[in-house]
């Protein structure tokens, strides 16, 4: 009985995948957003088990992301490898807003190590304003940035830290809406030039072209979509933005983007990753999954399987944090600590709270399946309106569910959400003991039950939401920008009562399912 794989392969928020192999490693990088740190690295030895093993901005004075717009931020990142190191392109995507004299809305970055894992150097910055960097080599050794809409050519210096010429659009795509994600790909005597459209949501497809001269003319594929899903009640939807792989043993294979929809056209985990298997055909074109869509289960490649063991809780007992965490923007140094109570994930109130830009240290990992359940325990004696600290599912400063400790006239739990205006109170329990409170979220696709505890037996309902269709891209049409998915962690905040008590969190556990 042949191996076989379930998609997606790498699970939860993580969008628009690059990925390169290097002998018989492979890397991945994928877009963070607002999130920090920046550009999450994913190792394999099997194309189906995934490891985040770094990020690629490390350093928060790298990377300003505190007063970026939600799903803005770190675009589209690219991974290639060339001459002994790893090279990281990615689109920042600013807010254009005039505030500190900026009004550029993009600038591409690039990052490079000899090491996958990082540490990386520190941000040089390509001053184009488009999205979606990748990097090419010619035959000649020429080094070029692709980049988007559809696919034009920026000519580099040698390290491909600086612009040496100007733009040469080269294949505008095949004439679908959104022509984003491109790379470049010479085998034989063709270029390949591949592309995402029809933009990222229900319409995403890739399509290709080629062409004998890297320049053009390229002429479209015969077999264009070769991605797209066209049967609108499975569950699997959104595919695009792929990037072709060749293995050690000379099979080609595609990773692109995908989503699940949770209960009707709601992505609640946002946009992942999938695989499926390339063919190259007489006639020199290739096709994917023999065109007949996205696999839900497929026969994995001919390699050693290699899995890794899943990471479902941390009690807090390094002095990191595990590389599966992220901030919601850039940390706030000096507000948070893992060795001023060993054993505890220690967060100080400060000003700003969730519906906020300016909120820090909100600490989430990624939701993996449409059901789960987490759970913390928390030592939290709040004394003023306004102070709290707890479990939340976030999605975004617009919409979120938050299950805190807090003060209000008394010491209580309150479960509140945000769906794009404002807060509401949906549970109190009044009269909270003076001691550690253990906090529980069950998921059940679209429903969302919250529990306490004293004990972390004994578990009481505090509440539920049902249809928490706000917790995802589609659900909030008057939300512009929603490019993310939910993530489910802890946070510490004052309300804006300006106080700075310590909140302590001693472990987080997140468990696949909803027993």
């Amino acid at each position: 009985m042949s191996n076989t794989y379930q998609n997606p392969v790498q699970r939860g928020f993580f969008p628009d995948p690059s990925v390169v192999r290097v002998g018989e490693d492979y890397y991945m990088v994928n877009s963070t957003f607002q999130y920090f740190p920046a550009i999450a690295i994913s190792h394999s030895r099997d194309m189906v088990h995934w490891q985040v093993i770094g990020h690629a901005v490390t350093d928060p004075d790298a990377l300003d992301l505190q007063d970026i717009k939600d799903s803005h931020g770190i675009w589209a990142p690219d991974i290639s490898y060339h001459d002994g190191k790893f090279i990281i392109m990615a689109t920042l995507r600013l807010n254009a807003d005039g505030k500190r004299g900026n009004n550029v809305m993009r600038r591409q970055l690039v990052v490079t190590s000899e090491r996958p894992e990082g540490p990386y150097s520190k941000p040089s910055w390509l001053e184009v304003d488009s999205i979606d960097p990748s990097h090419f080599v010619d035959d000649d050794k020429k080094h070029y940035m692709v980049i988007s809409p559809g696919i034009n050519l920026v000519p580099l210096s040698d390290d491909c830290t600086k612009v040496t010429g100007e733009t040469i659009p080269v294949w505008p795509g095949t004439g679908e809406r959104c022509p984003e994600g491109p790379h470049l790909l010479k085998r034989g005597k063709y270029y390949y030039a591949i592309l995402a459209e029809g933009g990222t949501g229900y319409g995403h497809g890739i399509n290709v072209g080629r062409s004998e001269n890297l320049f053009g003319p390229y002429e479209p594929s015969p077999y264009n979509p070769l991605m797209r899903q066209f049967d609108p009640d499975a569950p699997i939807q959104r595919t695009g933005h792929g990037k072709l792989v060749e293995t050690q043993n000379g099979d080609w294979w595609v990773y692109y983007l995908m989503g699940r929809p949770n209960q009707g056209h709601y992505t609640t985990i946002g946009r992942e990753s999938g695989l499926d298997p390339v063919t190259w055909l007489e006639d020199g074109w290739f096709i994917i999954n023999d065109r007949r869509g996205p696999s839900i289960e497929q026969t994995a490649p001919d390699l050693p399987a290699h899995p890794f063991e899943k990471w479902t809780r941390d009690d807090f007992d390094s002095e990191t944090l595990n590389r599966n965490w992220e901030f919601v923007r850039n940390p706030a140094k000096g507000s948070y600590s893992l060795t001023e109570r060993p054993g505890h994930f220690r967060i100080w109130t400060r000003d700003g709270q969730l519906s906020e830009i300016r909120a820090k240290n909100t600490l989430v990992r990624r939701e993996q399946e449409l059901s789960y359940t987490a759970s913390t325990k928390v030592d939290f004696y709040p004394s003023r309106d306004g102070e709290q600290a707890g479990l939340t599912c976030y999605y975004s400063t617009a919409t979120y569910a938050r299950f805190c400790v807090c003060w209000e006239q008394g010491r209580k739990l309150q479960l509140v959400i945000n769906r794009n205006h404002g807060e509401e109170l949906m549970a109190t329990v009044d009269d909270l003991k003076e001691q550690s409170v253990y906090l529980k979220v069950v998921v059940d696709r679209l429903t969302r039950s919250f529990y306490y505890s004293y004990d972390g037996a004994d578990w009481t309902l505090a509440g539920v939401l049902e249809n928490c269709i706000y917790l995802c891209d589609e659900g909030v049409p008057d939300d512009p920008k929603r490019h993310t998915g939910t993530l489910v962690g802890i946070y510490a905040n004052n309300g804006g009562c300006g106080t700075r008590i310590p909140a302590d969190f001693d472990y987080f556990e997140y468990t696949d399912g909803n027993s």
